[in-house]
């Protein structure tokens, strides 16, 4: 019964913002393409991306872009890609995110308690939940953010390189 109050909650805050979203299009596709299009290695900007996206599957919110730029300053990636790659967690993909997260992290450590319902999701009752629901959630997230990160690092890499010997001139 949570999940379908979860999933009823994010389509709705989806329609909500497509208007929105839809008049935007064109600036939104002119920042994506300059972010692509980072200098450095293919190394140094899929590191750097890939970084964004472990530190975006983790529940620090607020926090990710931060740690997201740490650990890729950290690795000798590009931190304008790894502050980026933090936006896999965003108001629409938060929640959905965060119940793979924790269902992966229940997976592996055993069952515990049930997924919270939307009272229980205000920021200031998630500490309530104890560590039975934190370790799963920390777990789940570490191992989804591992899983993410090399698939995006090594996909982005293998890309970058490929644009690259493509068109020599253009280093991006």
């Amino acid at each position: 019964m949570a999940l379908k109050a979860v999933i009823g909650a994010w389509l709705a805050l989806v329609r909500n913002l497509g208007g929105r979203l839809a008049s935007s299009q064109p600036r939104l596709i002119q920042r994506l393409r300059w972010l692509w299009h980072q200098d450095g290695s293919p190394g140094h900007r899929a590191r750097g991306l890939a970084a964004g996206v472990f530190t975006g599957c983790l529940p620090f919110f607020g926090l990710q872009i931060v740690l997201g730029v740490a650990l890729a300053a950290t690795i000798r990636g590009n931190r304008i890609l790894a502050a980026a790659g933090t936006w896999i967690s965003n108001p629409l993909t938060t929640l959905p995110i965060c119940w793979l997260n924790y269902q992966l992290g229940a997976l592996l450590i055993g069952p515990g308690p049930a997924w919270p319902g939307q009272a229980e999701l205000q920021l200031e009752r998630l500490g309530d939940l104890g560590w039975a629901f934190s370790s799963r959630l920390l777990l789940g997230s570490v191992v989804m953010g591992v899983l993410a990160a090399a698939v995006v690092g090594v996909g982005c890499w293998r890309w970058f390189h490929y644009r690259e010997r493509q068109n020599p001139l253009d280093q991006g």
